[in-house]
């Protein structure tokens, strides 16, 4: 799925705040999703951003709006909810990140607070964060590009570095 794609590319140095976002796409969804058919109307798509202090151009809004209509005539489900709005709130919020939110999203995946973030933390974080599990190619991937020192774990050093290259 467009989450799956989004959160599971780690290799930018916004993708975990993009996780972080991902529960405040997935709540101000279902605010808008009024009949809780899993699909939001065109029509409510800038009060849904506003919501989450996301501030679209009307020039965006126009992009969108006619994005919704055409792909998806005039609803949009959540996982193109996050394909469209995903990277607008990451790119806008990224560099607004301080040394205590890398910190507290850190401690989203360092479960046992031991300063490192296991494979099995990673993987239960990520499960717990997208509702889906990650299959086992994927997460040696992503673990092994992120795990600067080889020693199975990722600790906040790591952490930081990864969100830092570009």
């Amino acid at each position: 799925t467009h989450i799956m794609l989004y959160c599971v590319i780690l290799h930018t140095r916004v993708s975990f705040v993009f996780c972080l976002c991902l529960s405040e796409l997935r709540e101000a969804f279902k605010e808008f999703d009024y009949d809780a058919d899993g699909f939001i109307h065109y029509k409510d798509i800038a009060d849904c951003m506003r919501t989450m202090g996301y501030m679209p151009t009307e020039m965006e809004l126009i992009e969108i709006i006619q994005q919704i209509k055409m792909k998806w005539g005039g609803h949009v489900d959540f996982d193109d909810f996050c394909e469209l709005i995903g990277p607008r709130m990451v790119a806008e919020t990224a560099h607004m990140v301080g040394l205590s939110e890398l910190r507290s999203a850190f401690k989203q995946f360092d479960f046992n607070g031991d300063g490192k973030i296991s494979s099995d933390e990673f993987k239960e974080a990520m499960k717990t964060l997208l509702g889906e599990k990650l299959k086992k190619g994927e997460l040696e991937e992503i673990l092994s590009d992120i795990d600067l020192n080889k020693d199975g774990n990722i600790d906040f050093d790591e952490f930081l570095m990864m969100l830092s290259a570009q």
